[in-house]
């Protein structure tokens, strides 16, 4: 498991960009209502940072193109976007929120 960050740093409805050198991607964590969504920060379209988007309940908007994507599923909505993001499964343990790294092991996709 690694660390992201206390539970306590995320208000509802921010989003908060993850970028270290011990999370080999960079991620977006989400709180909807009592719920911590992560997801990979960059858009399947292209090199954008969804954390630089709008969020609208459970989807977030890419600030290039406009594609949105369900923090849930990682399932865009609409073209430009053709291929999901990934999402993470997230434990919030001792107050901390963490992912599994196993998980955020670079891919292809993520890769490029």
């Amino acid at each position: 498991m690694i660390q992201l960050c206390p539970i306590a740093d995320l208000a509802p409805g921010v989003v908060t960009r993850i970028a270290r050198p011990d999370v080999p991607v960079p991620l977006a964590l989400v709180k909807v209502g009592e719920r911590v969504f992560c997801i990979d920060d960059t858009c399947s379209h292209e090199t954008a940072s969804l954390s630089d988007g709008w969020l609208d309940g459970h989807e977030i908007e890419c600030p290039l193109h406009e594609s949105r994507f369900d923090l849930r599923t990682g399932k865009p909505d609409c073209p430009p976007a053709r291929r999901p993001i990934r999402t993470h499964v997230v434990q919030v343990v001792d107050g901390m929120v963490c992912v599994d790294a196993t998980s955020l092991a670079p891919t292809a996709e993520t890769a490029r």
